[in-house]
């Protein structure tokens, strides 16, 4: 019961926001229309199974007026049915595609905002967002709907149904066993105590399919991101010869999909035996129970197969949970997978770094702030920086001494530590990693980015091209591409230096922006930066030499392996 009321309580919390979202006008009529449906199909079954009397009778009595007017009488029936199921076919796909539109935005938005994304791929609390987000909210959606309403159909078939089965199967005397005892509506009785051992013995044997359906999520996006993972470093795997090696990972990591797969086959193969089995019972049961009274002449065959027919109904209605139980299953594991992405997008580190705007100032400046790695080790302690407008400060120290952690801090994405970053209030700030991120789209939209509202025209943005060396792409401005792919890594950076002078930053932070580039063209983008941004505030982090002619102030980040770091105002530059 403690299982059931959790599956029901996470249930409810992932499926009721939307019913109470702005797009309610819509969902819950449709979800109305949808149950309606549902409704109808039912008393269409009802009114069929009396059909089924009427027309049994009159073949026994070889009535043929009867006989013909049911004819006519269930072909009105049957096209009430074919109406039914087109309308159930348009009106519970078209809510689930809906549906699936608001959480796809929902879990978009909840993902991206606060920079939940990063805070996942650090801390690495759950795998393959991207599945979760793409499979798992449509199988949410689909799953949930179609339990939902089959559930609804079982209840309304059961108490539509079992009167009628009450009423037909009349009283059993178990004298035959040597009880005095007389049950009425047996029939009614014996579908109950059918499915009610049926669904014991269905969760007995199914319910390894819960953890077995999580895993299999959890494998195929690995090997899915695998596969990926070798598509897009292609030329570096080339240039290693590095096939044996990916080859035998993607073995492995489909080595696990393939026995997870073989797990869950043999579980669903032992449940299809038993509901099989279960079903094939169900048919002939109904007729051996009736049997004896109708050779007694007690009751006609229209009876018997009224009885057989409403029997099923009972049956059916009563094993839901048989006949569903992988779709539980697999349901239960979507719900898992997607209430643990929401745990950890909204879980956030104790302490963090904010970053506050303040009005009137005229530097960047961070006080007292202590940065830390994931495991909770300090990295830099007490930092005490000031980055003057108009100064240019390059910021140096040996690998790992926590220099691209103090730029992300600075960012305001580094959620490990605490303190403040104030920055004037309304400056424009643009921050360039060594490795830029360049989205798949035209040329121009790959170098505006990320300002969406950038007015630049393109005379300015070939000038930005041709000053960092990049001219000969200025003819692609509207070609569609992955750039990643199509640039090598000293490009990509002259590209991200170009968007740089098109967005016209008032302070500009390089984390090693440059290191792919040679002496020369290192030095002529820093006197393009110089010449054509003379209001920029340039700070950049690098252990380059080269790079202090560039600067007026060096601060280095001095710290030794195990030990916490600290910030030292350098020699002047050289």
């Amino acid at each position: 019961m403690k299982r059931v009321g959790s599956f029901f309580g996470d249930w409810w919390r992932l499926v009721v926001p939307y019913f109470k979202s702005e797009e309610w006008p819509i969902a819950i009529p449709l979800l109305v229309g949808a149950i309606a449906l549902t409704f109808t199909g039912v008393g269409l079954e009802v009114l069929f199974n009396d059909w089924n009397r009427r027309f049994y009778d009159a073949l026994q009595n070889k009535n043929e007026d009867v006989f013909w007017h049911e004819i006519g009488f269930f072909s009105v029936l049957a096209a009430l049915f074919i109406v039914n199921a087109v309308a159930r076919g348009i009106v519970s796909p078209y809510l689930r595609l809906r549906w699936r539109r608001w959480l796809t935005n929902h879990y978009v938005s909840h993902w991206l905002r606060g920079r939940g994304y990063y805070r996942i791929e650090l801390q690495r609390t759950v795998d393959n967002v991207d599945q979760r987000i793409a499979e798992d909210l449509n199988y949410l959606g689909q799953y949930t709907m179609t339990l939902f309403l089959g559930f609804l159909s079982a209840v309304a078939t059961l108490l539509s149904f079992i009167v009628i089965l009450w009423t037909l199967s009349g009283p059993v005397h178990l004298g035959f066993i040597g009880l005095d005892i007389t049950i009425p509506g047996y029939m009614a009785v014996a579908a109950l105590l059918y499915a009610i051992v049926g669904s014991l013995l269905a969760n007995l044997v199914g319910r390894r399919l819960i953890p077995l359906n999580f895993m299999r999520q959890r494998y195929e996006a690995n090997f899915r991101f695998s596969l990926v993972r070798v598509r897009e470093n292609a030329e570096g795997i080339a240039l290693y010869s590095g096939e044996a090696e990916e080859g035998r990972t993607l073995r492995e990591r489909f080595a696990d999909v393939f026995s997870n797969g073989w797990r869950v086959l043999f579980t669903q193969v032992q449940l299809a035996f038993y509901q099989s089995g279960y079903a094939q019972i169900a048919i002939i049961f109904p007729f051996l129970v009736t049997a004896p009274r109708f050779f007694a002449g007690a009751i006609t065959l229209g009876a018997v197969m009224q009885t057989a027919s409403a029997f099923g109904q009972v049956q059916n209605a009563l094993s839901f949970f048989v006949d569903n139980y992988t779709s539980l299953a697999e349901l239960r594991a979507v719900m898992d997978r997607l209430k643990g992405l929401q745990t950890a997008v909204d879980e956030k580190p104790p302490a963090a770094i904010e970053v506050a705007p303040e009005a009137g100032r005229t530097d960047v400046a961070a006080t007292g702030m202590t940065l830390s790695l994931p495991t909770g080790q300090a990295l830099l302690q007490g930092v005490d920086l000031k980055l003057p407008r108009g100064s240019a400060t390059l910021v140096t120290g040996e690998s790992g001494s926590g220099k691209s952690t103090l730029f992300r801090a600075l960012a305001g994405i580094w959620p490990f530590g605490q303190g403040t970053v104030r920055i004037p209030a309304g400056a424009r700030v643009l921050f360039l990693p060594q490795k830029p991120y360049i989205p798949i789209g035209t040329l121009r939209d790959a170098i505006k980015y990320p300002d969406e509202g950038s007015a630049a025209s393109d005379a300015e943005i070939v000038a930005a091209l041709e000053a960092t060396h990049l001219g000969a792409l200025k003819g692609r401005l509207d070609e569609t591409a992955h750039w990643s792919n199509l640039l090598s890594g000293g490009e990509q950076q002259r590209l991200a230096i170009a968007r740089a002078l098109v967005f016209k930053p008032d302070w500009l932070f390089m984390d090693e922006a440059t290191a792919s580039q040679d002496v020369a063209n290192e030095a002529s983008i820093y006197r393009e930066l110089k010449a054509r941004l003379p209001g920029t505030t340039v700070i950049s982090i690098g252990h380059s030499p080269a790079l202090r002619q560039w600067h007026d102030r060096v601060v280095e980040v001095q710290r030794k392996p195990g030990e916490v770091g600290r910030l030292v105002e350098g020699a002047a530059p050289a």
